[in-house]
Formats: structure tokens, sequence, C-alpha cells
């Protein structure tokens, strides 16, 4: 059963998870590699500059299959090294290449984001969520520890005190809430949120490819790295920047009073 369609529309790439009977749930053997090929398609196309998440039906994602679970089956089959394997070649699979993605990558979180699927939101740049969309980190309500990434991450988005007060509690938290907390950053109707997502995606593509990518790196980087490593790699990456055609034209514009074009040269 197929886990994720990706749909392409100028310089805008839409990934739709496709689980809707299921809630988007994840964990079935081969997610991850259908996650990473989607992923690698995004990359290898230089027409794409930005890239949009979201889930079909009511839910953007209910997390890891219980069912799964229940079965011992897909990525939670096995002994307790297969079950290790089995996140690290599937689930983990899923979630590093969609974290890892150069391209920017927007999450328009249209239902409930619960567990894995809160983890999976969180591995966008930014989060957009419709007014009926719910987040929990809900793992030790099932007997389990964050497996995803998600105890890395949320902490990063959210403070740790708020980060250990959802998953200690596995309280779910709705849109507003988490728009006051940072989760997401605008909330709109369920009717628009796609709407808004592209919009937002526009703006974000009429920047210049190349510089684009480079910013998401520096922003990545600089989550874990000193201050001097990070204004050395800053001025590495402004002294290539500086030779581009792009930013030639971007300096040209401003001095002409026009809309710069930016072709990614």
């Amino acid at each position: 059963m197929s886990v994720i369609k990706l749909e392409k529309s100028g310089p805008i790439a839409t990934l739709t998870l496709t689980r809707p009977e299921m809630m988007n749930a994840l964990g079935q053997e081969g997610d991850g590699t259908e996650v990473a090929a989607a992923c690698a398609e995004i990359e290898a196309d230089p027409q794409i500059r930005v890239a949009i998440l979201t889930g079909e039906g009511k839910a953007f994602s209910a997390g890891g299959d219980v069912k799964a679970m229940r079965d011992k089956t897909g990525a939670f089959g096995g002994s307790p090294n297969e079950v290790r394997n089995g996140y690290r070649r599937n689930i983990h699979l899923a979630v590093k290449s969609l974290y890892n993605l150069e391209t920017p990558l927007i999450a328009a979180v249209n239902g409930a984001a619960i567990g894995l699927g809160c983890d999976v939101a969180c591995m966008a740049d930014v989060r957009l969520a419709a007014e009926k969309a719910k987040f929990g980190v809900t793992f030790l309500k099932l007997g389990l520890i964050p497996g995803d990434g998600g105890a890395w991450l949320l902490p990063r988005i959210v403070g740790n005190s708020r980060a250990a007060q959802l998953l200690f509690t596995g309280d779910v938290i709705d849109a507003e809430t988490a728009k006051e907390w940072g989760l997401v950053s605008d909330v709109h109707s369920g009717d628009t949120l796609m709407e808004e997502a592209n919009a937002l995606a526009g703006r974000m593509a009429a920047q210049p490819p190349q510089a684009l990518r480079l910013a998401k790196t520096l922003l990545r980087h600089g989550q874990s790295a000193s201050y001097e490593t990070m204004m050395e790699f800053s001025a590495a990456s402004q002294a290539l920047m500086h030779e581009t055609e792009d930013h030639m034209e971007g300096v040209n514009a401003i001095l002409e009073k026009r809309t710069a074009t930016f072709e990614g040269k």
C-alpha cells in the first residue's frame, strides 16, 4: 500500500501521505524506501525550489501503525535487534530523508499529528496548521519512547520544558496552543490551508535557489555548531554566493528598482 504521493507544480513539490483509511499511519515494510525515493526525486530536480508535506483525509499522520505493533509486523516485528534494524532502515530512513532535504520543507498539518506524526511534522522547516489540527507526543501511552528523532528535535522547537510536558503527560494540544508554543507558525482554516502553504512556498521559491538551500543549511548547522564554526562557514559560503549570477541579479534589481528574477545560476 503506497504511503506517499509526489506532485510538482512549477517550482513547488507537494508530498502527500496517502493512507487516509489509517489516518496516514506509518511503519509498514517499504515506507522508508518510498519516502526516501520521493525526497531523492525532489533533490534531483533543479526546477523544484520548495516542498510541502501534508496528509490525505482528516489526519496529517496518527503516527506509528498500532495494528502493526500489535501483530509484530513491518518495522515492529522480530527480535529486539530486528526491531532496531527495522526502525533504522524503515522509519528512520523516512524521517531522515525528510529532515535532510536541502530543499526547504513546509508541513501543512491538516489534522491530527500524533506520536511519529508529530515527529514527521517537526522534520519540516516551517509548520502551518489547520484549525482542527492537533499535536501529541504520546509514545509513553504505548509504553514506548520517542524512537523517531523527536526527543532531539522537539526541544529545539518548543524548548525543553514544554517538550518534557508533552512527552511526560501524553497531552494532546490544539492548533492555537501549538502556535503559542512555537510549534507552528500560523493557523488557517482547513479550506485555505493548502492555499496558504502554496502562497508561502511561492514567496520562498522566488528567492535565489542556491542561496535558499545554503541558508537552510546554515540554520540547521547553527543548532549545534559553535559560534566561531558558524562564522567561518558563513564566510566561506558567502564568498561562493558572491560569484553567482543570481547575486548580481539581486544587486542590479535593487539599483534599478525592479523585481529580481533568479535563475539558479
